[in-house]
């Protein structure tokens, strides 16, 4: 025995879309169902637990035994669950380094993160049946009670054997499907690099992070009370019934002499401006309610094992066209920052429910529960967090891409690139709060901007207006960026031609250490570490300002699969992007080989949990600055910090 393809169906009384799989196979009454399986690619079998039947022992041997492989789709789904039912330990689960993943296989190429939608973009006969969602609604989880169902919670397969059949029908060709997808993309593997990034990054989804649960339910407690008060507050004022209506409240504006067709963030704002007495209070009241979210903390509740730990949070290959990691449940890649300077005193009053204190002390309630998110993350008692992140990552790797020989310099030399960008711009010295200092905000927001092609629309959607410049200063920001950046801005469109290039004529081309080239009706970036972006179906097709421009197929900004649209800098943030990511990828397995235990990473920032008196910030982050070999030249660094609680220094 090789190779075991395999696909379960479970049941638990967990909402495995809101709490993750780790949280679902713990519930008391979670079971497997069906256990689907192909031995070294042979006939699908299918063990109905449900009704009684046995897994045969040497598949229930081969699941703990590393030299077999284990593939699924999804993997981490079956592996956890599979781990629960061989009766592990709480906290405890199969190792991932013998499964393999088809889901995170078809991302490797481009393709979606469904089975369903993965099987129709490769145009099986065999398809994942569609009525799958109906059966596992009424076998997989909870049924509410009814007369006609004599009170039951939940359906077992003697009340429709029919469906019952269907469902191992299901099961089955779940499994067929997982296989056609292994022998269809047989002639793209995955490399033996990535499928170690794969296992470790599924060892720290096992291991997780602490949350301080005491600290999240005060902290939703808070924002119940704050709620309340303030509701309370608003009917007072206003008289009605439900004062967070928006149809009410405008009625009542109305009342008082002011007119809204709307009462969104932006234009209650602006109405405050313009107004005082009792509506100003009852649109500040407005205003305070629509900032009062507690999502992330319920998404903890939601999430948090038995052992305190949220595990699951991050999504292997989840970008897909960089290969970047995603958030998942809690969603900690877009966590609010936090700016308060008393941040352990506010964590303190929010935990102890001072609430009292808290409404003395802030001027706004949700802004501190917001800016307190992070916190909740802590380290395991006798343990510290370090943060390290790398700095400016993406300006340095396109920089050392396109060699754009003065930025390079700057980060050999230490420099602030912000400073040294205006000063490039503007031909002046700008010191960062010294000489000519005010100049360093607009390299920042050039910076920010403009490195993938961005013109004055990006500078305005980066905020360059609410920072202070006006509208004349845009253009010439952009034309004296790009002046200043002539390799970068060659990168672009030297990138442009060659991808067109290769979609037309189909031969491969070479540039700046990237590979570009066609098969099998997939367009590939074959990047410096050897890993490949991969884009279907390309075409030459007409953009809107009657140019050529490359489409391709993928999962586009709807969630949906369509075709896709794009152009030279826009490729330049794949490449930029996905490079950044091979550095992290590396980066981690290094710290790991160093046995440092990575509990979490957002974007290009690691966060590790030392015991006390153990490892060092320095250590850490000269291990993540080390040039991987393939980026020979490519100037790293990476910046750190200790902390009790999460949060950004």
């Amino acid at each position: 025995m090789k190779f075991i393809s395999i696909d379960i169906e479970t049941f638990s009384s967990v909402n495995l879309q809101k709490s993750g799989v780790y949280r679902y196979a713990e519930s008391e009454d979670f079971d497997i169902l069906l256990f689907g399986y192909s031995v070294d690619g042979g006939e699908v079998k299918v063990i109905d637990l449900a009704r009684g039947e046995k897994i045969p022992i040497e598949i229930i041997n081969a699941l703990t035994d590393d030299s077999v492989i284990k593939w699924a789709f999804n993997a981490q789904f079956e592996r956890i669950c599979l781990s629960k039912w061989l009766g592990m330990k709480a906290g405890t689960y199969l190792s991932p380094k013998s499964w393999q993943c088809t889901m995170i296989w078809a991302a490797t190429l481009g393709l979606p993160l469904s089975l369903e939608g993965v099987g129709a973009v490769l145009g099986f006969k065999k398809q994942k049946l569609s009525q799958g969602k109906n059966l596992i609604k009424y076998f997989c989880i909870p049924c509410s009670p009814t007369k006609s169902n004599g009170g039951r919670t939940r359906n077992l397969p003697h009340h429709d054997i029919e469906k019952w059949k269907m469902f191992t029908f299901y099961n089955k060709r779940d499994v067929e499907t997982e296989m056609a997808i292994q022998n269809k993309l047989s002639k793209f593997p995955v490399s033996k690099t990535e499928w170690q990034n794969y296992h470790l990054d599924q060892i720290i989804n096992d291991g997780g992070i602490n949350l301080d649960m005491d600290f999240v339910r005060q902290a939703i407690s808070c924002d119940e009370k704050f709620k309340a008060e303030n509701i309370k507050k608003a009917k007072e004022l206003t008289g009605l019934e439900n004062p967070n209506s928006p149809a009410q409240l405008k009625d009542w504006l109305l009342k008082q002499g002011m007119k809204t067709d709307s009462l969104s963030k932006a234009v209650v704002s602006e109405l405050l401006q313009d107004s005082d007495g009792e509506i100003h209070e009852a649109l500040s009241i407005r205003q305070q309610l629509a900032k009062s979210s507690v999502k992330k903390y319920t998404s903890m509740e939601n999430v948090v094992c038995s052992d305190s730990r949220a595990r699951g949070l991050i999504q292997f290959y989840g970008a897909n066209r960089t290969g970047r990691y995603s958030g998942r449940l809690i969603q900690v890649q877009n966590l609010p920052q936090n700016h308060l300077p008393d941040l352990k005193q506010a964590r303190s009053l929010v935990k102890s429910g001072n609430f009292t204190a808290l409404d003395l002390l802030y001027d706004s309630i949700p802004s501190v529960l917001s800016e307190l998110i992070r916190t909740a993350f802590i380290p395991r008692y006798g343990s510290r967090f370090i943060v390290a992140d790398f700095s400016a990552i993406e300006a340095r790797v396109i920089a050392w891409l396109a060699g754009e020989r003065w930025r390079i310099d700057v980060f050999a030399g230490g420099g602030d690139i912000y400073c040294a960008s205006a000063s490039q711009m503007f031909n002046v010295p700008v010191k960062k709060n010294g000489i000519n200092g005010h100049l360093r905000q607009k390299g920042k927001i050039a910076e920010l901007a403009l490195g993938y092609g961005g013109s004055v629309g990006a500078l305005k959607a980066m905020g360059a207006i609410q920072m202070g410049l006006v509208e004349d200063e845009l253009k010439p920001i952009v034309d004296a960026w790009r002046n200043s950046n002539p390799n970068i801005t060659s990168l672009w469109w030297r990138i442009d031609r060659a991808v067109k290039t290769v979609v037309k004529t189909k031969q491969p081309i070479e540039i700046y250490g990237i590979g570009i080239f066609y098969q099998s009706g997939i367009l590939f970036i074959k990047l410096p570490s050897g890993r490949r972006l991969a884009y279907v179906k390309p075409l030459i097709g007409e953009n809107r300002f009657g140019g050529e421009s490359v489409t391709y197929e993928g999962v586009g900004g709807t969630k949906k699969w369509e075709r896709i649209e794009s152009y030279g800098p826009k490729f330049v943030e794949n490449i930029v992007q996905a490079i950044s990511r091979d550095i992290l990828a590396e980066a981690m397995l290094k710290l790991a080989t160093h046995e440092f235990q990575i509990v979490m990473h957002v974007h290009d920032e690691v966060v590790i949990e030392a015991p006390n008196k153990v490892s060092s910030v320095e250590e850490i982050c000269r291990i993540m600055s080390e040039t991987p070999a393939w980026a020979k030249g490519l100037i790293l660094n990476a910046d750190g910090y200790e902390c009790e609680f999460y949060k950004k220094e």
